[in-house]
């Protein structure tokens, strides 16, 4: 790590002010590890803004928070079009930015920090949300190569940045999502429900999935049932009625969105979890139901193959059949299922929030000493 004598961090906390989807349970976590390795000399601060929510004192022991009462397309319109107002309007003198999505959070002389988990919006932004569609497509090129560090979660992720927004390599740091702190089943679930976890859009391909297991009820009257947990995008709304249907009527759950105990409940229940996305910068329900030691069947797309590893069941995403046949497969032989459990959970060792805290750690200095080069 190079050396710095104290680093005033303010981290952009919005994505986890309310629901902590993928990106929010990052951000929390990600900040959460970091306070627990700064230095006396060192400041963590979590930035907010917000018209109606509030971010509450707390929310990490220790940490301040900065809750600016300003509506949040507000300030990403003025943020991203105008570069105004700077971060240190809000936060007082700071060191580093730290931006949870591949746009600025600007700074008048703080280093600034971005962080790409994916870039689908590039490929396919007519299927994000309306605020991604209008800025990332745009800008994202530009403000990650103005940015003095890009974080990333996963080296498909890393690649990618380089490949498609000419970034150097030496500027990304790869700090991926570390395993919750579950402890793995006692006895495999093997009737369980078939587990979904995640937001039901495009890019996660449920379409596939309910294909497959609408072939996998045909070839076994007897599966169990199929959960999907997440909340269904405005595009994807045909989901609910298709699931109402049969054959699948009675037999799909839409559960919602699910967060803390809960959800790792479901993970516990479950017989295996199957995600067939198109693409994923990471893919959390991956290392989540690898920490549990539940079998994982993934598409072969992605940084999906990076995360799961030998432990998973790799299939093409536009092969509902084959997904069909891998799901028969867990059902019908408990002990490979136990066996791909078990690879899970070693697998799920290798990922810790305390370490991609350290690398973020030592990106911020790097930040710092760029953006003192530039200056």
């Amino acid at each position: 790590m190079l050396a710095w004598p104290t680093v005033r961090i303010l981290i952009d906390y919005r994505p986890a002010l309310r629901e902590r989807t993928g990106v929010g349970e990052y951000a929390h976590e990600l900040a959460n590890a970091l306070a627990s390795q700064l230095s006396i000399r060192d400041t963590l601060t979590l930035f907010s803004s917000s018209w109606k929510d509030r971010l509450s004192p707390g929310v990490i022991p220790g940490v301040p928070i900065v809750d600016a009462r300003v509506p949040v397309s507000l300030l990403n319109l003025s943020w991203h079009r105008l570069e105004w107002p700077v971060a240190e309007t809000f936060a007082g003198d700071i060191d580093v930015t730290h931006s949870m999505h591949p746009l600025l959070m600007p700074a008048r002389n703080a280093a600034r920090v971005v962080t790409v988990h994916d870039l689908y919006f590039l490929d396919s932004p007519e299927r994000t949300a309306a605020e991604i569609r209008r800025d990332y497509p745009a800008l994202t090129a530009e403000h990650t190569r103005r940015a003095e560090g890009v974080i990333t979660v996963s080296e498909y992720t890393a690649g990618m940045i380089v490949s498609k927004l000419s970034v150097p390599r030496d500027v990304i740091t790869l700090c991926p999502p570390g395993a919750p702190d579950w402890r793995p089943v006692d006895r495999y679930a093997s009737g369980g429900p078939i587990l979904f976890m995640g937001t039901i859009e495009p890019r996660k391909n449920v379409g596939t999935l309910l294909r497959a297991y609408g072939r996998l009820v045909s070839m076994k009257p007897s599966a169990p049932p199929l959960k999907l947990a997440g909340k269904i995008a405005p595009a994807c709304e045909g989901i609910a009625d298709e699931i109402r249907r049969p054959p699948l009527a009675g037999r799909v759950e839409h559960v919602g969105y699910v967060s803390g105990p809960a959800r790792e409940l479901l993970y516990r229940e479950a017989s295996m979890l199957v995600l067939p996305s198109y693409d994923e910068g990471f893919g959390l329900p991956v290392l989540e139901a690898m920490t549990i030691g539940v079998p994982v069947i993934a598409s072969t797309r992605g940084a999906l193959p990076e995360v799961a590893g030998d432990a998973g069941i790799l299939v093409d995403p536009d092969d509902h059949e084959g997904f069909a046949a891998a799901m028969a497969r867990i059902l019908d032989d408990p002990a490979q299922a136990r066996r791909r459990g078990e690879a899970g959970i070693d697998r799920a060792k290798r990922f810790t929030w305390r370490e991609s805290a350290a690398r973020l750690m030592t990106a911020y200095a790097a930040a710092i000493e760029r953006r003192r080069g530039r200056s």
